[in-house]
């Protein structure tokens, strides 16, 4: 599949996995977070990382579970790979391109800034930016409004069924990142 973003009025990309690959053992961090939970006196209700996350607001420690994430973030962004899709970033319109991601917002700049593609977006909305984070739509729906377009009539390319999820919430339409890297 060929991808032309001319074809949409504004183009939002997830980053990990879609512009780069961030350099996190996601493994540890979810141990980082557990030993937050522990060092608080409580029983981690799980071991998944983003449901630790999840439920870190329950217990008055989803401050002390984003530093933890953001630190393993923000290092792996320095320490990423940049990924075909960073080259169709470069070469748009800022104007008309976002970044969305699960990722705190900071990591994401960090990462853009460390691939020379910082000044290639208008927004960065990153799972600390807004309330929620994906698959609820809030983040994409924030990233199509920095850019002042319909919903509609933006795309977002992502690479996991959880960007998928959120494009559909959100009304916006939806591009895997493996169709667009295959020629």
């Amino acid at each position: 599949m060929t991808f032309d973003p001319s074809e949409y009025d504004a183009v939002v990309y997830d980053l990990d996995g879609t512009l780069v690959d961030l350099a996190v053992d996601w493994d540890a961090v979810a141990d980082d977070v557990i030993a937050v939970y522990t060092d608080n006196a409580i029983k981690p209700p799980g071991d998944g990382l983003w449901d630790l996350l999840g439920a870190a607001d329950q217990y008055g420690i989803r401050a002390d579970v984003e530093a933890v994430i953001g630190s393993h973030e923000r290092v792996g962004a320095r320490e990423s790979t940049r990924l075909p899709l960073a080259d169709v970033l470069a070469a748009g319109d800022p104007t008309r391109a976002a970044v969305c991601s699960l990722n705190c917002e900071d990591a994401c700049r960090v990462a853009l800034e460390t691939h020379d593609v910082d000044d290639a977006v208008s927004a960065v909305v990153g799972r600390d930016t807004v309330d929620t984070h994906k698959p609820d739509p809030e983040s994409l729906l924030a990233a199509v409004d920095a850019l002042g377009v319909d919903a509609a009539n933006a795309v977002f390319v992502g690479d996991s069924a959880r960007d998928a999820t959120t494009a559909e919430r959100a009304g916006v339409p939806f591009v895997w990142t493996a169709d667009v890297t295959q020629e």
